[in-house]
């Protein structure tokens, strides 16, 4: 594949520890991975993938675009307005970008998991390390599986040429490495670490978490499933942890001065102004001069979800932008969800950074996984589980709620909860790269798409659009891949 090809010339980016995100070089093999110094680079440089795939939209813009959340500029890059009308081809940039960063991130996990346990060092330190490397695997194969079905199992370093034309794996084999992965990340991740250098590194709570919301996944649409008690089992041994909570006030859940706070599981650094991010510039009105380049407008606010809020939900104030003061003019503007010119359209702006200086240089962490979500998760799954909610269902759900400043919720039936907590899901953690996933696990994803209508998107869903189409460079580089059926 030609993802490997490229890859195979690199064994790591050795960065600097804590939140340092700069490589210093490349490291060759020949002279690296010979002690814990460079054990402790391979593995914070393993991060670094990550780093690239949510500074560059590769998970957020499919899951806000291809689902009912956002509406690109539309005369801006093709590529997106193409995803949201669903006119998806197999040469669609973020398709291939979502592909390649996954197997680069694998790759530099399969060397951590090759190297490392031959170097004399700390062997608890060691096991960290290794369970890192578990946990980074199983995240990118599972934004993989999710996009793509089945895809190629690559659980070695790959060193040359020779082999890198694998088939793909099914959709269940790719899950049965994910679980694997995490179980074994689970025995051998800390519950915390004694220093913020370490904020935005694997932990236990991370670990099990992602595997609760990996076992919702394949729960999926299916009544009696298996998988929604595990989920449930897996969430609420995060919950009994004790070590995580809700911050009182949602803004604060995003705020870089609570970077690595109570509530995240796993979140994605980022600095200001040194290796950023662009939901500052990137989400702001079209041109609006109140970000440094002004405001890109990359995509809008739908008006469905807009609307979802309730009058009286504290998360709305947060999560968009609805006008700002001209610096020049002093003059209030006013942003519309329904206006078609994108220097006057609502804008995301719960992930913007304030202080920022430098466009596209945001630092509010990405925020992977956090407690609330774990608490839907284990709303849903319980009740999917039990056939119903019950009283440990509620208590999680209304959690979320209280902190949003609405009622509790009572006396619903399992379907008519299943509804309320896919949409407190929808207004609690979007534009967190969360909404498409949960449409398609639902089986939801065509009714949502054509009732959010507006702007003329005018999008019919084929049964193959569940799967982003493979790179065809991709296929063209290995035979043996195959394109899914559809496209």
């Amino acid at each position: 594949m030609r993802s490997l090809a490229i890859i195979i010339c690199v064994c790591i980016i050795g960065c600097q520890p804590s939140l340092d995100l700069s490589p210093d070089g490349w490291k060759a093999s020949s002279t690296f991975y010979r002690n814990a110094a460079d054990a402790e680079a391979a593995v914070t440089g393993a991060y670094s993938v990550l780093h690239e795939v949510y500074r560059n939209e590769h998970i957020l813009t499919p899951n806000v675009i291809c689902a009912d959340d956002g509406i690109p500029f539309l005369t801006g890059a093709a590529d997106r307005v193409a995803l949201w009308k669903y006119e998806q081809v197999s040469s669609n940039t973020y398709s291939g970008q979502i592909w390649s960063s996954a197997y680069r991130g694998i790759q530099f996990s399969n060397i951590i998991l090759a190297r490392i346990p031959g170097i004399q060092m700390d062997e608890n330190l060691k096991k960290q390390y290794l369970g890192e490397a578990h946990y980074l695997r199983a995240l990118h194969y599972f934004n993989l599986v999710r996009f793509y079905g089945g895809v190629p199992l690559i659980t070695r370093e790959v060193t040359t040429l020779t082999g890198v034309e694998t088939p793909k794996s099914t959709v269940e084999e790719v899950y049965a490495l994910i679980e694997a992965d995490l179980k074994e990340a689970e025995l051998s991740l800390p519950k915390s670490y004694n220093s913020t250098a370490h904020i935005g590194r694997a932990t236990l709570g991370a670990a099990s978490g992602l595997l609760a919301k990996v076992y919702l996944a394949r729960a999926g649409n299916t009544a009696g499933s298996p998988y929604w008690a595990q989920a449930a089992a897996k969430a609420k041994a995060v919950i009994d942890l004790g070590i995580y909570d809700l911050w009182d006030n949602y803004a604060d859940v995003f705020a870089i001065k609570n970077r690595g706070g109570r509530e995240s599981l796993f979140e994605v650094v980022f600095l200001t102004d040194i290796q950023g991010n662009s939901f500052t510039t990137g989400y702001a009105p079209r041109g609006a001069p109140i970000v440094p380049n002004n405001g890109f407008g990359i995509f809008r606010v739908s008006p469905s979800l807009f609307n979802a809020y309730a009058a009286n939900d504290k998360r709305k104030a947060v999560t968009f932008l609805t006008s700002y003061v001209h610096p020049v003019t002093q003059q209030t503007v006013q942003l519309s969800v329904d206006n078609p010119d994108p220097a006057l359209a609502v804008s995301f702006w719960k992930l913007a950074d304030p202080t920022v200086k430098v466009g596209l240089n945001g630092g509010t962490s990405w925020p992977y996984m956090r407690y609330a979500e774990i608490l839907l998760i284990y709303a849903e799954a319980l009740s999917e589980a039990n056939g119903g909610p019950g009283t440990d269902a509620y208590a999680a759900i209304n959690e979320v709620r209280r902190r949003a400043g609405l009622d509790d919720l009572a006396g619903l039936s399992a379907t008519e909860f299943k509804n309320a907590v896919l949409q407190e899901r929808r207004l609690e953690l979007c534009f967190e790269g969360q909404r498409w996933f949960d449409l398609v696990r639902t089986g939801r994803l065509e009714a949502a798409v054509k009732a959010e209508n507006s702007f003329s998107r005018n999008a019919t869903v084929q049964p193959h659009q569940v799967w982003f189409p493979i790179p065809q460079r991709e296929i063209d580089a290995n035979p043996a891949l195959e394109q899914i059926k559809g496209y």
